[in-house]
């Protein structure tokens, strides 16, 4: 019989951390859902201890998940674990995930202490958090380049103390699958309580062996695996879950063990992910990539034609991908829209549908063809302008060329009221920027400007990403539009956007 293996999806938590990748409320949310539909077992929502904007972002997530269980991530600290468990407390499974570092190098100089200090302190959060809930998940971070008898005991011992899973990660990505195969089989064989609890495993990709580590712990005994979509994380990235989930899935002979994933969610929610942070997959990207179902090459179309399974092991389907395509123009009505929604995976409510074809109106009367991701490009816009628009563009005027300076006329429409502000610059999208800096009264820093075609063609819709900074807090802002100027306008109007929403609430350094 084959062994079950739980997923653990940790991409609102370890996958949020990496650079370019926050998310805001109203996105998180949208994206544990569709992490819901995938059937994963665990979502980490989050560190709820952070920020103000992590800890609601965990309890809303607790909330609105009615199958998965939902964890949050503590130190091992009292504190930690009260704000863990009240972001967690109204989930219908609450799991408490509480860590602390077990290597000589992470004991002696980032903890400054001893390791029976260490081991006292693990046994006694995790009691501490057991008073508040049964599911209680233990890390012992650093976990492969810690000493192994000293982990055998740690583990021992916080299992007796209510552990009812047990983390081994490779918080650095240090190890090999070999190596992680035998670490796990000695956790079996010398944590004489192993049995009652899971044993998790927790893989960082900075030699590019999460996967392989991943899979070589399952194999040895490993019953929970802890992944991300499209591998994003700390550094270099965590264990793909759609590369864990279709390895179980298409090498059962090697593996012997079945998740519960749905596979056919997988391609819908690599895409989600990748409107809302804006963080592109590689084209050769494993299962999820642009390329991972093409075929380019004669001999392989031949072979394809004559039996899908000589260059095809899976199937584009057995991951959501649909063969059919419809074509949507500026004659398709609401209904062929909706329908399009439907078969892409979105769920929208009248009034984000009504808004969503208002605006693939307004972009079919410019363009011949809009495909998918255009619509992904529509949709994860009004989902990442979740907060109030203080600043609404009105107008814009550009005057640009080789032999003049650039100005830029901006009217913003604030309060009521039209303000209106007129700027030269070293360009056209350096005047604009300098002209919503007059109107709104501030200096903001700006890090990074890019711009990038949402589909091919030269109708193409352009998208816009901004970063900026105000008083140490960074802000990211995208704007849409098949004018390059406009989209960049409204890229940094979005940024001023959350940068007044953040002000008035008092929020986390990154928005």
């Amino acid at each position: 019989m084959a062994k079950q293996i739980k997923i653990f999806d940790t991409t609102l938590r370890d996958g949020e951390q990496s650079p370019g990748c926050s998310m805001n409320l109203n996105e998180k949310i949208q994206m544990a859902k569709q992490i819901e539909k995938m059937k994963v077992d665990v979502i980490e929502a989050g560190f709820a201890i952070a920020s103000k904007g992590d800890f609601e972002s965990v309890s809303e997530i607790a909330r609105n998940i009615k199958e998965a269980r939902v964890a949050s991530l503590s130190r091992a600290l009292k504190k930690d674990i009260d704000c863990a468990w009240d972001a967690v407390k109204h989930a219908r499974l609450p799991r408490i995930h509480t860590f602390i570092a077990t290597s000589d190098i992470h004991m002696k100089y980032k903890l400054k202490m001893k390791p029976e200090d260490v081991m006292a302190q693990a046994v006694e959060m995790v009691k501490y958090a057991k008073a508040y809930c049964e599911d209680i998940e233990f890390s012992a971070e650093d976990a492969t380049r810690s000493d192994k008898e000293f982990l055998y005991r740690i583990i021992t011992k916080v299992i007796d103390a209510g552990a009812t899973v047990v983390n081994i990660p490779d918080t650095v990505g240090y190890t090999t699958p070999e190596e992680y195969f035998n670490l796990i089989t000695g956790i079996r064989e010398n944590v004489p309580n192993i049995h009652k609890a899971d044993i998790s495993v927790h893989c960082h990709n900075d030699l590019g062996m999460a996967v392989a580590n991943t899979l070589a712990a399952a194999r040895a005994g490993a019953t929970q695996l802890e992944c991300t979509i499209n591998g994003i994380g700390e550094r270099a990235g965590n264990a793909a879950l759609e590369e864990v989930a279709m390895a179980l899935n298409t090498r059962k002979d090697i593996y012997g063990a079945v998740c519960n994933i749905d596979t056919t969610q997988i391609m819908r929610s690599s895409s989600l992910l990748t409107s809302i942070t804006g963080v592109k997959v590689q084209p050769n990207k494993a299962i999820v990539g642009a390329n991972a179902f093409a075929h380019e090459s004669g001999i392989h179309q031949h072979g394809m034609l004559q039996e899908q399974s000589t260059y095809e092991i899976m199937t584009p389907e057995s991951i959501g991908l649909n063969k059919n395509k419809m074509v949507l123009g500026k004659h398709s009505g609401r209904h062929a829209f909706e329908d399009k929604l439907r078969d892409m995976g979105y769920e929208l409510t009248k009034e984000e549908l009504e808004k969503a074809f208002e605006k693939f109106k307004t972009l079919a009367d410019k363009k011949k063809t809009i495909f998918d991701k255009d619509i992904e490009a529509i949709i994860a816009e009004d989902f990442a302008t979740e907060v109030s628009e203080a600043y609404q563009l009105e107008s814009f005027i550009i005057n640009s060329g080789n032999a003049i300076t650039s100005t830029a006329t901006i009217a913003l429409r604030h309060d009521g009221e039209i303000l209106e502000e007129v700027a030269a610059g070293d360009g056209p999208v350096d005047a604009s920027f300098k002209a919503i800096e007059k109107i709104i009264g501030k200096k903001l820093n700006l890090h990074d400007y890019t711009i990038h075609s949402v589909t091919s063609g030269k109708d193409a819709q352009g998208e816009a990403s901004v970063k900026l900074s105000h008083k140490e807090r960074v802000y990211k802002g995208k704007g849409l539009s098949t004018d390059i100027l406009e989209a960049s306008i409204r890229a940094y109007i979005n940024c001023v956007n959350k940068m007044e929403y953040d002000n008035a609430l008092g929020g986390s350094e990154t928005a």
